[in-house]
Protein backbone atom coordinates (compact mmCIF):
# COMPACT_ATOMS: atom_id res chain seq x y z
CA UNK A 1 0.00 0.00 0.00
CA UNK A 2 1.34 3.92 0.93
CA UNK A 3 4.11 2.56 3.35
CA UNK A 4 6.89 3.70 2.35
CA UNK A 5 5.95 6.32 0.34
CA UNK A 6 7.89 9.87 0.54
CA UNK A 7 5.45 12.54 1.23
CA UNK A 8 6.10 13.97 -2.07
CA UNK A 9 5.45 11.01 -3.41
CA UNK A 10 1.98 10.54 -1.61
CA UNK A 11 1.69 14.41 -2.93
CA UNK A 12 2.33 13.14 -6.54
CA UNK A 13 -0.32 10.03 -6.18
CA UNK A 14 -3.28 12.46 -4.62
CA UNK A 15 -2.56 14.97 -7.55
CA UNK A 16 -2.82 11.99 -10.32
CA UNK A 17 -5.87 10.92 -8.42
CA UNK A 18 -7.47 14.41 -8.67
CA UNK A 19 -7.26 15.07 -12.08
CA UNK A 20 -5.69 17.01 -14.85
CA UNK A 21 -7.24 20.45 -14.29
CA UNK A 22 -7.68 20.15 -10.60
CA UNK A 23 -3.98 19.16 -10.44
CA UNK A 24 -2.95 22.64 -12.72
CA UNK A 25 -4.90 24.71 -10.06
CA UNK A 26 -2.68 23.69 -7.27
CA UNK A 27 0.80 23.42 -9.59
CA UNK A 28 -0.30 26.85 -9.76
CA UNK A 29 0.54 27.81 -6.76
CA UNK A 30 3.56 26.40 -6.05
CA UNK A 31 7.33 27.59 -6.64
CA UNK A 32 9.05 26.06 -10.07
CA UNK A 33 11.09 24.05 -7.93
CA UNK A 34 8.19 22.37 -6.40
CA UNK A 35 6.55 22.37 -10.01
CA UNK A 36 9.65 20.08 -10.94
CA UNK A 37 10.01 17.66 -7.56
CA UNK A 38 6.20 16.79 -8.25
CA UNK A 39 6.16 16.61 -11.50
CA UNK A 40 9.36 13.79 -11.31
CA UNK A 41 7.47 12.07 -8.99
CA UNK A 42 4.10 12.12 -11.47
CA UNK A 43 6.27 10.75 -14.02
CA UNK A 44 8.19 8.15 -11.85
CA UNK A 45 5.97 7.09 -8.95
CA UNK A 46 5.28 3.63 -10.96
CA UNK A 47 2.17 1.80 -10.80
CA UNK A 48 -0.10 2.86 -8.34
CA UNK A 49 -3.30 0.43 -7.07
CA UNK A 50 -6.36 1.69 -6.69
CA UNK A 51 -5.96 0.76 -2.58
CA UNK A 52 -3.13 2.81 -2.86
CA UNK A 53 -4.60 6.31 -4.67
CA UNK A 54 -8.00 5.18 -1.85
CA UNK A 55 -5.34 5.33 1.01
CA UNK A 56 -3.38 8.59 0.18
CA UNK A 57 -6.59 10.62 -0.81
CA UNK A 58 -8.36 9.54 2.61
CA UNK A 59 -5.19 10.43 4.44
CA UNK A 60 -5.46 14.09 3.03
CA UNK A 61 -9.19 14.21 3.70
CA UNK A 62 -8.68 13.18 7.07
CA UNK A 63 -5.47 16.25 7.45
CA UNK A 64 -8.09 18.50 5.76
CA UNK A 65 -10.77 17.92 8.40
CA UNK A 66 -8.84 18.10 11.40
CA UNK A 67 -7.41 21.80 10.06
CA UNK A 68 -10.43 23.64 8.61
CA UNK A 69 -13.27 25.26 10.56
CA UNK A 70 -15.96 27.64 9.85
CA UNK A 71 -16.03 30.96 11.63
CA UNK A 72 -12.54 31.21 11.69
CA UNK A 73 -9.86 34.29 11.78
CA UNK A 74 -9.07 34.34 8.15
CA UNK A 75 -5.48 35.76 8.80
CA UNK A 76 -4.66 33.15 11.48
CA UNK A 77 -6.11 30.65 9.51
CA UNK A 78 -3.90 31.47 6.69
CA UNK A 79 -0.79 31.90 9.03
CA UNK A 80 -1.97 28.50 10.26
CA UNK A 81 -1.90 26.47 7.28
CA UNK A 82 0.75 28.30 5.57
CA UNK A 83 3.20 27.48 8.82
CA UNK A 84 2.41 24.15 8.66
CA UNK A 85 2.43 23.49 5.19
CA UNK A 86 6.26 25.64 4.70
CA UNK A 87 7.50 26.43 7.90
CA UNK A 88 7.46 29.24 10.08
CA UNK A 89 10.61 31.55 7.88
CA UNK A 90 9.35 30.56 4.44
CA UNK A 91 5.58 31.34 5.58
CA UNK A 92 6.16 34.62 7.52
CA UNK A 93 7.86 35.75 4.10
CA UNK A 94 5.05 34.59 2.36
CA UNK A 95 2.47 36.24 4.33
CA UNK A 96 4.11 39.84 4.37
CA UNK A 97 3.16 39.72 1.00
CA UNK A 98 -0.22 38.14 1.19
CA UNK A 99 -1.69 40.47 3.82
CA UNK A 100 0.09 43.38 2.79
CA UNK A 101 -1.81 43.06 -0.91
CA UNK A 102 1.37 43.85 -2.55
CA UNK A 103 3.25 40.93 -4.87
CA UNK A 104 6.46 40.89 -7.53
CA UNK A 105 4.94 39.70 -10.49
CA UNK A 106 8.67 40.50 -12.28
CA UNK A 107 10.27 38.51 -10.02
CA UNK A 108 8.28 35.70 -9.72
CA UNK A 109 8.60 35.39 -13.72
CA UNK A 110 11.94 35.54 -13.12
CA UNK A 111 12.33 32.46 -11.12
CA UNK A 112 11.09 29.95 -13.40
CA UNK A 113 13.74 31.04 -15.70
CA UNK A 114 17.36 28.68 -15.80
CA UNK A 115 19.80 29.92 -12.69
CA UNK A 116 22.59 30.66 -15.47
CA UNK A 117 19.51 32.98 -17.29
CA UNK A 118 18.97 34.89 -14.43
CA UNK A 119 22.67 35.21 -13.40
CA UNK A 120 23.36 36.74 -16.65
CA UNK A 121 20.62 39.18 -16.33
CA UNK A 122 21.21 40.53 -13.33
CA UNK A 123 25.18 40.34 -12.80
CA UNK A 124 25.03 44.06 -14.17
CA UNK A 125 22.86 45.36 -11.88
CA UNK A 126 23.96 47.08 -8.44
CA UNK A 127 24.90 44.87 -5.47
CA UNK A 128 22.02 45.53 -3.80
CA UNK A 129 19.59 44.96 -6.23
CA UNK A 130 21.25 41.52 -7.04
CA UNK A 131 21.18 40.93 -3.24
CA UNK A 132 17.19 41.18 -2.62
CA UNK A 133 16.61 39.17 -6.04
CA UNK A 134 18.57 36.52 -4.36
CA UNK A 135 16.89 37.11 -0.89
CA UNK A 136 13.60 36.48 -2.52
CA UNK A 137 14.53 33.39 -3.72
CA UNK A 138 14.50 29.88 -2.99
CA UNK A 139 17.70 29.05 -1.30
CA UNK A 140 18.84 26.10 -3.84
CA UNK A 141 17.93 28.57 -6.81
CA UNK A 142 19.55 31.39 -5.03
CA UNK A 143 22.85 29.26 -4.91
CA UNK A 144 22.77 28.30 -7.90
CA UNK A 145 22.72 31.39 -9.45
CA UNK A 146 25.57 32.47 -7.10
CA UNK A 147 27.44 30.08 -8.54
CA UNK A 148 27.48 32.05 -12.26
CA UNK A 149 27.94 35.03 -10.85
CA UNK A 150 31.74 36.01 -10.57
CA UNK A 151 33.77 35.26 -7.33
CA UNK A 152 34.42 38.74 -6.89
CA UNK A 153 30.77 39.53 -6.50
CA UNK A 154 29.60 36.77 -3.89
CA UNK A 155 31.36 38.08 -0.78
CA UNK A 156 29.85 41.39 -1.04
CA UNK A 157 26.37 40.00 -1.71
CA UNK A 158 26.52 37.75 1.25
CA UNK A 159 27.15 40.53 3.53
CA UNK A 160 24.51 42.73 1.68
CA UNK A 161 22.02 39.93 2.33
CA UNK A 162 22.84 39.14 5.68
CA UNK A 163 22.61 43.11 7.33
CA UNK A 164 19.40 43.48 4.64
CA UNK A 165 16.69 44.76 7.39
CA UNK A 166 13.73 44.90 5.18
CA UNK A 167 12.93 46.38 1.84
CA UNK A 168 9.97 49.19 1.60
CA UNK A 169 7.34 48.48 -0.70
CA UNK A 170 8.34 51.21 -2.88
CA UNK A 171 11.47 49.89 -3.07
CA UNK A 172 10.31 46.88 -4.14
CA UNK A 173 7.60 48.12 -6.61
CA UNK A 174 10.49 49.80 -8.25
CA UNK A 175 13.02 46.54 -7.99
CA UNK A 176 9.92 44.76 -9.59
CA UNK A 177 9.37 47.18 -12.65
CA UNK A 178 13.33 46.42 -13.29
CA UNK A 179 12.53 43.27 -13.67
CA UNK A 180 9.20 42.96 -14.97
CA UNK A 181 7.15 46.25 -14.48
CA UNK A 182 4.37 44.93 -13.29
CA UNK A 183 4.52 45.23 -9.51
CA UNK A 184 1.23 47.23 -7.64
CA UNK A 185 1.06 47.74 -3.96
CA UNK A 186 0.79 50.01 -1.36
CA UNK A 187 3.16 52.66 0.45
CA UNK A 188 1.41 52.55 3.75
CA UNK A 189 2.40 48.82 4.82
CA UNK A 190 5.42 47.89 6.37
CA UNK A 191 8.64 46.85 4.87
CA UNK A 192 8.81 42.95 4.02
CA UNK A 193 11.27 41.29 5.59
CA UNK A 194 13.93 39.62 3.34
CA UNK A 195 17.25 38.81 3.93
CA UNK A 196 19.22 38.42 7.01
CA UNK A 197 21.89 36.08 8.36
CA UNK A 198 19.53 32.79 8.21
CA UNK A 199 18.99 33.66 4.39
CA UNK A 200 22.65 33.80 3.72
CA UNK A 201 23.28 30.72 5.85
CA UNK A 202 20.73 28.40 3.85
CA UNK A 203 22.12 29.54 0.66
CA UNK A 204 25.41 28.85 1.48
CA UNK A 205 24.63 25.33 2.65
CA UNK A 206 23.32 24.55 -0.85
CA UNK A 207 26.50 25.71 -2.32
CA UNK A 208 29.48 24.13 -3.41
CA UNK A 209 31.74 23.33 -0.63
CA UNK A 210 34.62 25.17 -2.08
CA UNK A 211 32.77 28.20 -2.99
CA UNK A 212 31.62 28.08 0.76
CA UNK A 213 34.81 28.81 1.75
CA UNK A 214 35.72 31.20 -0.71
CA UNK A 215 33.16 33.17 0.44
CA UNK A 216 33.42 32.75 3.65
CA UNK A 217 37.18 33.82 3.75
CA UNK A 218 36.53 37.06 2.39
CA UNK A 219 33.58 38.09 4.78
CA UNK A 220 36.10 37.18 7.58
CA UNK A 221 38.58 38.99 6.48
CA UNK A 222 36.13 41.98 6.06
CA UNK A 223 33.74 41.60 8.74
CA UNK A 224 34.83 38.82 11.29
CA UNK A 225 32.29 38.92 13.90
CA UNK A 226 29.73 38.60 10.57
CA UNK A 227 31.22 35.54 9.43
CA UNK A 228 31.41 34.14 12.79
CA UNK A 229 27.29 34.70 12.91
CA UNK A 230 26.82 33.37 9.59
CA UNK A 231 29.01 30.35 10.57
CA UNK A 232 26.74 29.33 13.61
CA UNK A 233 23.75 29.66 11.61
CA UNK A 234 24.82 26.58 8.92
CA UNK A 235 24.36 23.33 9.08
CA UNK A 236 26.60 20.92 7.77
CA UNK A 237 26.73 17.12 6.75
CA UNK A 238 28.29 16.37 9.14
CA UNK A 239 25.32 17.87 11.86
CA UNK A 240 23.30 15.44 10.56
CA UNK A 241 24.50 13.40 13.84
CA UNK A 242 22.83 15.92 16.31
CA UNK A 243 19.55 14.78 15.31
CA UNK A 244 17.47 12.45 17.98
CA UNK A 245 16.98 8.55 16.81
CA UNK A 246 13.47 9.08 15.65
CA UNK A 247 14.32 12.11 13.14
CA UNK A 248 17.22 9.73 11.87
CA UNK A 249 14.49 7.37 11.24
CA UNK A 250 12.29 9.76 9.96
CA UNK A 251 14.98 11.21 7.51
CA UNK A 252 16.10 7.87 6.53
CA UNK A 253 12.13 7.09 5.48
CA UNK A 254 13.07 9.81 2.83
CA UNK A 255 16.46 9.05 1.34
CA UNK A 256 17.27 6.60 -1.32
CA UNK A 257 19.95 3.99 -0.99
CA UNK A 258 21.66 5.51 -3.56
CA UNK A 259 21.47 8.80 -2.27
CA UNK A 260 23.46 7.22 0.97
CA UNK A 261 25.80 5.45 -0.63
CA UNK A 262 27.11 8.32 -2.02
CA UNK A 263 26.83 11.07 0.50
CA UNK A 264 28.53 8.65 2.95
CA UNK A 265 32.00 8.34 1.46
CA UNK A 266 34.38 10.23 3.85
CA UNK A 267 32.12 11.13 6.53
CA UNK A 268 33.10 10.62 10.29
CA UNK A 269 32.70 7.44 12.05
CA UNK A 270 30.24 9.22 14.41
CA UNK A 271 27.62 9.86 11.49
CA UNK A 272 27.65 7.01 10.18
CA UNK A 273 27.09 4.90 13.62
CA UNK A 274 23.57 7.19 13.98
CA UNK A 275 23.01 6.18 10.77
CA UNK A 276 23.63 2.50 10.79
CA UNK A 277 22.29 2.20 14.34
CA UNK A 278 18.76 3.98 12.80
CA UNK A 279 18.78 1.35 9.98
CA UNK A 280 17.70 -2.71 10.29
CA UNK A 281 20.65 -4.73 10.81
CA UNK A 282 20.35 -6.09 7.27
CA UNK A 283 20.27 -2.83 5.78
CA UNK A 284 22.72 -1.48 7.53
CA UNK A 285 25.13 -4.46 6.63
CA UNK A 286 24.57 -4.07 3.03
CA UNK A 287 24.99 -0.62 3.36
CA UNK A 288 28.70 -0.79 4.97
CA UNK A 289 29.13 -3.59 2.55
CA UNK A 290 28.37 -1.73 -0.78
CA UNK A 291 30.43 1.59 0.77
CA UNK A 292 33.74 -1.07 0.96
CA UNK A 293 33.07 -2.27 -2.34
CA UNK A 294 32.11 0.56 -4.43
CA UNK A 295 34.84 2.59 -6.48
CA UNK A 296 35.98 5.92 -5.63
CA UNK A 297 33.61 8.72 -6.52
CA UNK A 298 33.98 12.30 -7.70
CA UNK A 299 34.11 14.99 -4.68
CA UNK A 300 31.55 17.34 -6.71
CA UNK A 301 29.02 14.44 -6.92
CA UNK A 302 29.56 13.34 -3.02
CA UNK A 303 28.74 16.83 -2.20
CA UNK A 304 25.64 17.30 -4.36
CA UNK A 305 24.53 14.01 -2.76
CA UNK A 306 24.83 15.49 0.50
CA UNK A 307 23.36 18.72 -0.44
CA UNK A 308 20.09 16.65 -1.24
CA UNK A 309 19.80 15.31 1.68
CA UNK A 310 20.39 17.93 3.83
CA UNK A 311 17.75 19.62 1.48
CA UNK A 312 15.15 16.69 2.73
CA UNK A 313 16.21 17.16 5.99
CA UNK A 314 15.35 20.83 5.93
CA UNK A 315 12.46 20.45 4.68
CA UNK A 316 11.42 18.02 7.33
CA UNK A 317 12.02 20.36 9.60
CA UNK A 318 10.31 23.24 8.18
CA UNK A 319 7.39 20.80 8.44
CA UNK A 320 7.75 19.91 12.20
CA UNK A 321 8.93 16.16 11.18
CA UNK A 322 12.08 16.81 12.74
CA UNK A 323 14.32 18.74 15.15
CA UNK A 324 17.93 19.62 13.71
CA UNK A 325 20.60 20.54 16.29
CA UNK A 326 21.10 19.66 20.08
CA UNK A 327 19.62 20.31 23.35
CA UNK A 328 16.31 21.11 21.43
CA UNK A 329 18.00 24.76 20.14
CA UNK A 330 16.76 24.47 16.51
CA UNK A 331 19.77 25.32 14.07
CA UNK A 332 17.83 26.26 10.90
Amino acid sequence: MAEGLSYSERSAILLLAVGMDRAALVLKHMTPREVQVLGTNMATVGDISIGMMDEVVEEFITAVKSQTALGMDTDDYIRNVLVSALGADKANSILDRILQGGSTKGIEQLKWLDTRSIADMIRLEHPQIVATILSLMESEQAAEVVMFLPESMRADLFMRIATMKGVQPSALRELDQIMEQQLTGSDNVKSTNIGGIDAVANILNFMDGGATDLVMNEISEQRAELAQEIQEKMFTFEDLSTIDERGMQTLLREVSTSQLLLALRGVGDELKSKIFNNMSRRAADMLRDDLEASPPAKLSEVELAQKDILAIAKKLADAGEIMLGTGGDELV
